[in-house]
């Protein structure tokens, strides 16, 4: 970090205006923070891997009022699948709202939340190539090419959206270790004359998955056993048929492909998620093999996780550590998601009577064994993420929700706690206090949670878990930040706020 002060011109550059970097400018937005998109492209790339949203990002959307566009587009699935096993993950299983998985091209994606950045006032620079980065005591110059020649530009915070070969992350010096490619998959967008009632098959000569497209289309993806082993130099549609029969016994009337891509199983992640005033988020923090889809999505709930707290901190409201516990909090969930889609590649990719054997095994599993087919499930939709209780929660003695992705409780004046997430603060539920009157917690808590929503009165439905839960504080993100079951929660209320005021 270089030496010496720099006036920050911006509050926050963004580098990457994909997915993930437009919903993290909007995420700040909430907050007012002044937000700068610097992307290279002219307009969204009409081919992209990604295809599924989760539940969870459906909450996410919908904590800010902006799932119905999604919904009306996208093609409901009842479950996901893992590593193309012939019997999917049940969703309606799920304690969530959106139990089901969303095919959407991430185009479209892209362009729903490019809608919403545009409206919130988020300013984006197309044909903005970042270069490099300078930090300083107070600030981060970014270097940029642009249509009108080279342009600096000073900000309080960078963060780096820009995928897998992040400019952003080798300028700051942030080690991406991990593995290069040793295996190969493809996909690709066609159409299908005689689609199949089954959607994955596996044998000894590889392996195909589908999945229907909005607009009649279908995702084909593949791998063969006789060159899993080898990156092929090109594919066009009548190998793609070659490599179908040998599989399903048919091409399926496959023909006029919109895409075609080759997919490799490198994995690698970020050894930090933030150095000094630079930060990272979605592929820029990690890379890996698409099984199951869950890049996109884990890259967004990092954009969840870190706007409100780099907004906290640029208002000076935040304690210390805050923006810290990004790093803390999302980088187990990288090295969680590199786990996954290794253990996937490994069962998607090859091929041998063994592995054959262990995919029907697995698969009997998840159709025959519910709480196996629901903790994989749970995984695969975003809900099983919780991160450990911060010292403000008395941890070790906090309650085991702590952390936890909250439930969408419905609650007294109507309502569900999603829709209370709207404004992105913080919300206090009182669940000892009368519905409607003032909560003596609010006090408490507000010094270290501006812009408290508060909410008395117990949930309308009951849940076991939530059975002796006195009062909980859910923050910006849905996770739940402490928990009490004392018939007078003032007590750890006051607690958890000392503790929070002692590390500022």
């Amino acid at each position: 970090m270089l030496g010496g002060t720099h006036t920050a011109a911006h509050e926050v550059v963004i580098a990457g205006g994909g997915p993930v970097g437009l919903w993290l400018a909007c995420e700040l937005r909430l907050y007012g923070v002044d937000v700068t998109v610097l992307e290279t492209r002219t307009e969204p790339d009409p081919h992209s891997r990604a295809l599924a949203v989760h539940p969870r990002t459906l909450e996410l959307f919908a904590a800010r009022g902006l799932v119905e566009p999604f919904l009306a587009e996208g093609l409901r699935m009842p479950g996901g699948h893992f590593a193309a096993l012939t019997r999917r993950m049940d969703f309606s299983r799920l304690d969530t709202p959106y139990p089901f998985m969303l095919l959407l091209p991430q185009v479209r994606t892209e362009q729903l939340i490019g809608a919403h950045a545009e409206a919130v006032g988020v300013r984006v620079l197309r044909e903005h190539r970042v270069t490099g980065l300078a930090q300083h005591e107070d600030a981060v110059t970014v270097e940029a090419d642009t249509p009108a020649g080279r342009r600096r530009l000073d900000a309080a915070y960078l963060i780096g959206c820009d995928g897998s070969r992040s400019t952003v992350r080798a300028a700051a010096g942030i080690g991406f270790p991990g593995r290069a490619a040793t295996r190969w998959s493809w996909l690709a967008d066609v159409t299908l004359d005689a689609p199949p009632a089954m959607q994955s098959a596996s044998n000894e000569h590889g392996t195909v998955l589908l999945f229907p497209l909005p607009g009649g289309f279908h995702r084909v993806v593949g791998s063969d056993a006789r060159t899993a082993q080898e990156k092929p130099e090109d594919l066009d549609v009548e190998e793609l048929r070659t490599r179908v029969r040998r599989v399903m016994g048919t091409d399926l009337g496959m023909r006029d492909p919109r895409w075609i891509s080759i997919v490799g199983n490198a994995a690698r992640q970020a050894e930090r998620y933030r150095h000094g005033r630079v930060l990272l988020a979605g592929d820029a923090a990690h890379s890996h093999f698409p099984a199951g889809g869950p890049g996109l999505n884990v890259g967004l709930a990092d954009a969840g996780n870190l706007g409100w707290k780099l907004a906290q901190t640029l208002a000076g409201t935040a304690p210390d550590g805050l923006l810290d516990s990004y790093h803390a909090e999302r980088h187990p969930v990288g090295q969680e998601l590199l786990r996954s889609t290794s253990a996937q590649t490994g069962l998607m990719t090859s091929h041998t009577p063994e592995n054959l054997a262990l995919r029907g095994l697995l698969a009997e599993l998840i159709g025959t064994v519910p709480e196996f087919s629901d903790a994989l499930a749970r995984r695969a939709a975003g809900i099983a993420v919780g991160y450990p209780p911060a010292d403000a929660s008395g941890a070790p003695d906090a309650h085991p929700l702590t952390g936890t992705r909250a439930p969408d409780l419905a609650v007294h004046g109507g309502g569900t706690l999603l829709s209370l997430l709207r404004r992105g603060r913080y919300v206090l539920l009182d669940l000892t206090t009368a519905p409607g009157a003032p909560s003596p917690l609010a006090p408490l808590v507000h010094d270290t949670t501006p812009g408290l929503d508060v909410r008395t009165g117990p949930p309308a439905s009951g849940r076991p878990d939530w059975a002796r839960v006195t009062a909980a504080l859910v923050r910006p993100d849905g996770h739940l930040a402490w928990l009490s079951t004392d018939a007078d929660p003032a007590g750890p209320a006051r607690a958890a706020v000392t503790a929070t005021l002692a590390r500022r």
